[in-house]
This record gives C-alpha cells, sequence and structure tokens, in this order.
C-alpha cells in the first residue's frame, strides 16, 4: 500500500526538467507512504514513490525494474495495493514460463505476469491494485486499476504530457507542467449534492480525472490515452433447490471467505481487524482470528443513546477472543478535525461515518499497520434494506403505467413529512428512475432551491442509465447491486476507506471483495439473498457457527453518526460560521442554505444529509477553491516499520 505518481512526457528532455516537479508534488501523499521515498526517470517517463512497507518489507523497493535474461531492465514498474495471490502467482509463472526473481515481494509478479501473459495478466491479480508499467523496449506504459476500484487512480493530460496519481493533490501540484486549469467541474458539483459523492469518473476539477474500476489502459510519450474494461461483473444466479443444494451453496460461501480472509493476511506485518456491531466485520475478524490467536480488533462510537456499537462490538470480541480497542468521539473533535480530513479526500464525500473511521484509524495505526474490514458484504450479498424494496413495491408493477404516472402526481401534492408520500412516490416510478444509490441527498425541486447552476438532466440518471443498460434482463435486486458497484460502493464506500486510512499510514484489506467471493456470490438466486424478513439470508446462513449469535440476525448500523442531533445542538453555531464565511455565493444561494439549517434547529424538517453535503463542500471549496481554509497538515507519526 503506497502512492504513486507517473508522468508521461512528449520527451526525454521534459522528463528530465519535470523529475524536481514530480518530487515536489510527492510530498502531499507522504502520508501514503512514510517508510521510503524515491524518484526515477528513463526516457520520457518519470516515476515517483511513497511506500508503506508491508510484504518484503526490507526489498521490494520501487519503482522496481524487472526483465528477462536477454533486457533485464526492459520494465518499471509503479505499484500501489496488494496482490494475495502472489505466492501462487510466482511459483506459475516460474514453473510454466522460466521466471526468475530477485525478490520475495508480490510487485516483481505483476511486472512478471505482465511480460509473460501481455494485458490478459490483470485479470490473474488476485487483489487490490493501481499500478503504472514502462515498457522501455516498446516505449508504452501499460496500467490497470482492480476490478472494484478498492485502490484510487487520478490521470490529467495537457500540453506537458499525461501524469498518474493515487491522490489527486499530487496533480493539482503539477498543473503548471501539464498545463492544465483547475477549474471546477459543475457538473460533478450536482452529481454530488445529489449522490453524497463524485461519480466515476469525475473529479471536482475538469481537468482530472479517474481511471474507472476494472479498466486497464495503454499511453505512449506524446499520445492519448486509450482504455479498456477487463472485468465487467455479471450476476448471473443460479437456481438452488432441495436441502441439499442449499447446504452446499451456504458451505461454498463459508470456504470461499475463510479462503479470502487467509489470503489477505499475508503479511510481513502485524494484521488487525475492524469491528463493527454488524455481521460483515465480525466474520472477518472471527475467520481472522484462526489465522493470528493475538488479533486486535478496533472499534468506535459516541458517547450518545442510538449512536453507538460500541457494547455489541465489544460482546462480539470478547466472543471471539480477540483484544478489543474503543475510541469515542466528540462533537467537538469533529468539527475540529473535519477541515484536515476533507484535505485528505481529495474530493467531497458527505458520508458522516468518514469522521469515525479516521479517528479509529489513528488509533489502530499505534499498534498494527493493517487492518481487514467488512466493506463489500452488502453489495455481493444483498445486505441493504433498500434491495428489500422491489418486494414491497411488487403490487406497484402490475399497475398500468398511466395510472402511476397518476400516483405519482398525487403523491407530489401530498405535504412534506406525510407517512406514505414516499412509498407512493417510488412506486409511481421505475427502478431506473427512483434508484441511484443508497445516497439521496438532493431531489431536483430541493436543489433547484439550492444551487444557482441547477442544469435539468443532470442527477442520477446520466450516472447510472449504463450500468441499467448492461443489467437488463436481471432481477431488479441483482441490478440495484449492479448499479451499486459503479456507483456508491466506488464513490462512497472505498473512497472513504482508502482516504481515511491511508492519511494515518493505515493500510486497509477487504477480503469481500476478492474475485472468488464474487465469483460465488453473484451466483446467489434473489431467494437466498432477500427475504420480506432479512437481507443477506444466504451469507447469514453460511457464517452461521463462525459468528457469535448475537450478531447473526442483527440489523446493519455500521458507524453511525449523530449529525441530526447535533447540528441541532453542539455543531449549530459551527455549521453556521461554516456557511457564512463560504465564498460560494456564484455557485449556492446561502440564504436558501441558512435557512434550511434554522428549519433543521426548529425541528420542523430533519435536513442533517442535505446540510452535511453542503459543509462538506463548502470546507473543500474552502480549501481547494478559495485557499482560503488551510488545515495543518501533521507529517506521518509512524515511520517505524511496525
Amino acid at each position: 500500500m503506497c502512492g504513486l505518481l507517473g508522468l508521461v512526457c512528449a520527451s526525454e528532455n521534459d522528463a528530465v526538467n519535470a523529475r524536481p516537479s514530480v518530487g515536489q508534488a510527492l510530498r502531499c501523499q507522504r502520508h501514503r507512504g512514510p517508510d521510503e521515498t524515491d524518484t526515477w526517470t528513463d526516457g520520457e517517463v518519470v516515476y515517483g514513490f511513497n511506500r508503506l512497507a508491508i510484504i518484503d518489507v526490507e526489498h521490494s523497493h520501487q519503482p522496481l525494474t524487472w526483465g528477462p535474461p536477454e533486457n533485464p531492465r526492459r520494465y518499471t514498474i509503479n505499484f500501489n495495493g496488494e496482490i494475495y495471490n502472489y505466492l501462487e502467482l510466482r511459483e506459475e509463472l516460474a514453473a510454466e514460463h522460466g521466471a526468475k526473481f530477485a525478490t520475495e515481494g508480490d510487485t516483481e509478479a505483476i511486472v512478471a505476469a505482465y511480460h509473460h501473459l501481455g494485458p490478459a495478466a490483470v485479470g490473474r491479480l488476485r487483489g487490490m491494485f493501481a499500478f503504472l508499467i514502462w515498457d522501455s523496449e516498446r516505449k508504452v506504459v501499460f496500467g490497470a486499476r482492480d476490478p472494484f476500484g478498492i485502490k484510487p487512480l487520478y490521470y490529467s493530460a495537457g500540453t506537458g504530457g499525461i501524469a498518474f496519481a493515487s491522490e489527486k493533490k499530487s496533480l493539482l501540484e503539477l498543473s503548471g507542467t501539464l498545463g492544465v486549469a483547475e477549474e471546477l467541474d459543475r457538473t460533478a458539483l450536482q452529481h454530488y449534492l445529489v449522490l453524497q459523492y463524485v461519480p466515476e469518473p469525475e473529479s471536482l476539477h475538469s481537468g482530472i480525472r479517474r481511471i474507472e474500476s476494472g479498466t486497464s489502459f495503454t499511453v505512449e510519450p506524446g499520445g492519448e490515452l486509450k482504455t479498456e474494461r477487463y472485468f465487467s461483473p455479471e450476476f448471473t444466479a443460479k437456481p438452488v433447490s432441495g436441502a441439499a443444494q442449499v447446504a452446499a451453496l451456504h458451505e461454498e460461501i463459508a470456504e470461499v471467505m475463510r479462503d479470502s480472509v487467509a489470503k489477505h493476511m499475508r503479511a510481513d506485518v502485524t494484521v488487525g481487524a475492524f469491528l463493527s456491531g454488524g455481521i460483515d466485520s465480525t466474520a472477518i475478524a472471527a475467520l481472522a482470528k484462526e489465522h493470528n490467536p493475538n488479533l486486535i480488533t478496533f472499534t468506535t462510537g459516541f458517547e450518545r443513546e442510538g449512536y453507538s456499537e460500541v457494547d455489541v462490538a465489544a460482546e462480539s470480541a470478547a466472543a471471539i477472543g480477540v483484544e478489543h480497542v474503543v475510541r469515542t468521539v466528540s462533537a467537538d473533535e469533529m468539527m475540529d478535525t473535519l477541515p484536515l480530513i476533507v484535505w485528505y479526500l481529495d474530493d467531497p464525500v458527505a458520508d458522516p461515518a468518514l469522521v469515525p473511521l479516521w479517528f479509529i484509524a489513528r488509533e489502530a495505526r499505534k499498534r498494527v499497520k493493517v487492518v481487514l474490514s467488512g466493506e463489500g458484504s452488502d453489495e455481493l450479498f444483498g445486505g441493504y434494506t433498500i434491495y428489500r424494496e422491489p418486494l414491497s413495491l411488487a403490487p406497484f408493477e402490475k399497475v398500468p403505467g398511466g395510472v402511476r404516472k397518476l400516483l405519482g402526481k398525487v403523491s407530489a401534492r401530498i405535504p412534506e413529512g406525510t407517512r406514505g408520500k414516499d412509498l407512493l412516490r417510488r412506486g409511481a416510478l421505475t427502478l431506473e428512475e427512483r434508484y441511484y444509490g443508497n445516497a439521496r441527498i438532493f431531489r431536483d425541486d430541493q436543489l433547484r432551491g439550492v444551487l444557482k447552476t441547477f442544469t435539468e438532466g443532470v442527477g442520477h440518471g446520466d450516472v447510472t442509465a449504463p450500468w441499467y443498460d448492461l443489467s437488463r434482463g436481471w432481477d431488479p435486486v441483482a441490478r440495484m447491486q449492479h448499479v451499486d458497484l459503479f456507483t456508491w460502493l466506488r464513490g462512497d464506500i472505498l473512497v472513504k476507506a482508502d482516504k481515511v486510512t491511508m492519511a494515518n499510514s493505515l493500510e486497509l484489506r477487504v477480503p469481500f471483495l476478492d474475485s472468488e467471493v464474487f465469483r460465488v456470490a453473484s451466483s446467489i438466486p434473489l431467494d437466498q439473498k432477500i427475504t420480506r424478513e432479512t437481507t443477506k439470508f444466504a451469507l447469514r446462513r453460511a457464517l452461521d457457527g463462525i459468528v457469535p449469535a448475537h450478531v447473526l440476525n442483527r440489523r446493519k448500523l455500521g458507524f453511525p453518526v449523530p449529525i441530526r442531533v447535533w447540528l441541532r445542538d453542539e455543531m449549530y453555531d459551527w455549521a453556521r460560521g461554516v456557511i457564512s464565511d463560504s465564498q460560494t455565493d456564484e455557485l449556492l444561494d446561502k440564504r436558501a442554505v441558512l435557512a434550511m439549517l434554522a428549519e433543521h434547529k426548529a425541528g420542523s424538517l430533519d435536513h442533517s444529509r442535505r446540510l452535511w453535503a453542503l459543509l462538506v463542500f463548502m470546507l473543500w471549496h474552502g480549501i481547494f477553491i478559495e485557499n482560503r481554509i488551510k488545515p495543518e497538515i501533521p507529517e506521518p507519526q509512524y515511520p517505524v516499520k511496525l
């Protein structure tokens, strides 16, 4: 787990001249890799790298050069991530192709696989990754990002070349070298206010984009970026019937999870685990305990009833038999730390859960260098409560289209907050119209009163339509899962997981987001995912006996944050100050935002999620556009190889 930076120039002279700028731009992502920092130049390419040493700690330095005997310096790789099947891959490459290795790490396995298998090598990698491979013989850079988008990879192209980086901040530092303007993308802003995150491939800077998950690419010096999707997930349910087939499915799920956790435990440093009160993280911790009897788990919570899973997590830790560390977070800590967290995020993410995640990551890094976590389970196994909505809305599917539209008009006349209004409104819509992921911050009618630059037709449909098009004929839950893989998961869940943990020089691994786990999960039939009583039905049955009984059927909470009550009390004056000080008048109607805050304080309406999205954006704007807010960036505290 590290931070990479790569620049492909039009000429060798440009590359030599750009090397100092690349070294300077590396500094703002030092937290991703405080163990080692280096820059490298060859031909038209400049690499910069910050290393967090996890596997083959004393070797596998990067950028790493490798090649066949006839040209041992042909390839140089810049790689962020971990390949969990690297031992098996190295053995296969040695046995079948005679590959030779000088280290014991996973980085060489990637470049050797590329040499012997070509671009198809990315399909053999079981892990999380973003990498660049410079082929000095063919004069081309080949790169890829992992199937689910666990590891980030931004890029920016201009007259000075094309650059890639693990963090957008590094590309902003290189904007002068690249000749790219740092302009706000207003379409991306509207998407953010609807979805609570900026969807791929966008960023809030129009000159910077992201390589999408499951995509590989090539670029030649002076040439254009060429991309190709190598991973297109499909949920192809295989019906199961009879007790024997059902039992076999549950056993297969348990075994693939056990295998995934075993491979995710591979490290030459200490591995811990995050532990909430839910089934996902508890399962990961229980399976990890099989490989590390001294496993340490970490959880966070708040000193407010109904907003903490500390007690349940502690009970789970005791049942599993692991050491457990708890970190509670106050409203004052959230207010003080949020600008710094927003700086680390690169683009705003209006998910309040990232704040407690920051504090528990900081606490965990004092004890371990790697943590396992349960992200991805809901998208793969059908864990979100909203996935049960097709069951409750099934009667609407029998209503003629014209009548459904009429019901939608009726719902529009019902006052806000009236029970049943939202059910009627959503029942009148098709799946494509009503579902665009787990976040639903601003509807168009709400956004028109706040966003001065509102554009008709920009919202959720233009983001989700391509993924719905690819899932025609699937059951509605599978289609929702498919949309979430490309929107909510990679836009919110994995962004905050990567940015917040790496801000603390901590590697986070997600065993549910594994190619073999997906192979099994994608075949689960609808009746084994969702029932009227529960979600993740098959997974829960598979984990019976692995997960303590008090967690097995408990509803999902995650790390709940009390912003609804805090914005009425402890955070009200702070929020009013953020709004008043913000220089976003060209973009937002600040009087309307202050009115929302007043309504929320009065308790007449709950605007907490919309207010939080606006507050996070205003902080982001103050940092990256106004240059008015300057968080104090701490030096990485953990240069020691734990």
